[in-house]
């Protein structure tokens, strides 16, 4: 008993050790990383109803949300409604680990390169929007896969491409959906509509963490580390943002799944042309098709996401934010009497 506890203990010291000696971005990814995979599994069954609602319309919508989870159970079981999902895990957890960690690299950039420059909300919405698009780049064809895999629906009489019967799937998998993708149309292929992405990405990244941290600045000081206050706060956050950008999301979900529809003989659109194209066939309020769904979606998952986060960047030993940026300033400071007297 004695040397298993002496394992143990010694597993645990090594382990502390190993946390102790990473670098401070790497602990902000391994944090987002998590708090992201967490979060959107949690959320997958309305991940794949929103996707549907987004691109099947005449096919789902008219069944509305209860009849829509009825259809997937029905003809698809339990693990329907996580089609897809593993593509959207495998995308989250580095896209959530790099927006996080580029939002605060980006952040401590602004604050040692501009001399004076403020910490209120507007430096977030300038960090937070290059974050965003930083993530979307790096991580867009694992978004693309998702899509296409969260697309399919067994037995879909609307799923019509040349060579494949109306019940077939058209992709097995991640690993076949990207070698697919691939042989159709290259490295472009895998980047289709990653430009009303940006468009999006780009707002509603800033938006959320400007709105965030507006709101926190009225919150009385001795409320302000209370997680109940922070996921409020985020939540509010995420659905003003989404809300605002959510249109060029519904453009783009129908870039991605043009070459799986029904009217895939048409040229492929491209982002003005996609977005005219809805507006002339729905109307205005096709733009936001699936949202009231993103707004039961993004409420948990931005809670679960804030803890998770929270959890781990407390049990991986993250300073508090701006610790880093002080220490790095004094730092400097201290260094440059020695600098002039050399």
């Amino acid at each position: 008993m004695e040397k298993k506890r002496d394992v143990r203990e010694g597993a645990a010291l090594l382990w502390d050790g190993v946390i102790e000696g990473m670098p401070l971005f790497a602990k902000e990814l391994i944090a987002g990383g998590v708090a992201g995979g967490i979060a959107k599994t949690a959320v997958a069954p309305l991940e794949r109803i929103k996707i549907l609602f987004q691109t099947r319309q005449a096919e789902f919508r008219s069944l509305g949300l209860f009849g829509s989870f009825g259809k997937i159970a029905k003809t698809e079981g339990l693990l329907g409604f996580y089609r897809g999902n593993g593509a959207s895990v495998a995308r989250i957890v580095p896209y959530a680990a790099l927006h996080y960690m580029a939002y605060e690299e980006y952040r401590r950039w602004i604050i040692l390169g501009v001399p004076g420059v403020g910490r209120g909300p507007v430096l977030d919405l300038i960090a937070g929007s290059f974050a965003g698009a930083t993530a979307v780049l790096f991580t867009y064809p694992l978004d693309l896969v998702r899509t296409k895999l969260a697309y399919q629906v067994v037995g879909s009489p609307n799923l019509n491409i040349k060579g494949i019967a109306a019940g077939d799937q058209v992709y097995k998998g991640i690993r076949d959906c990207f070698s697919k993708t691939y042989k159709e149309a290259g490295a472009r292929g895998l980047y289709r509509g990653v430009a009303p992405s940006l468009y999006g990405i780009f707002p509603y990244a800033g938006l959320k963490f400007y709105f965030y941290e507006e709101m926190k600045s009225h919150v009385p000081e001795e409320h302000k580390k209370d997680i109940a206050i922070k996921l409020a706060c985020g939540s509010v956050a995420g659905l003003l943002g989404q809300t605002f950008t959510y249109p060029l999301d519904v453009v783009r979900r129908q870039m991605q799944v043009q070459r799986l529809s029904a009217s895939s003989s048409e040229a492929m659109r491209g982002t003005t042309d996609t977005l005219v194209m809805i507006v002339q066939r729905g109307g205005w309020k096709q733009l936001f098709s699936g949202l009231s769904l993103n707004y039961l979606k993004v409420v948990p998952s931005v809670a679960i996401g804030f803890t998770v986060y929270d959890v781990m960047k407390s049990y991986l030993g993250v300073p508090a934010r701006d610790e880093p940026v002080i220490e790095v300033i004094r730092n400097r400071r201290n260094s440059q009497p020695s600098s002039l007297h050399s």
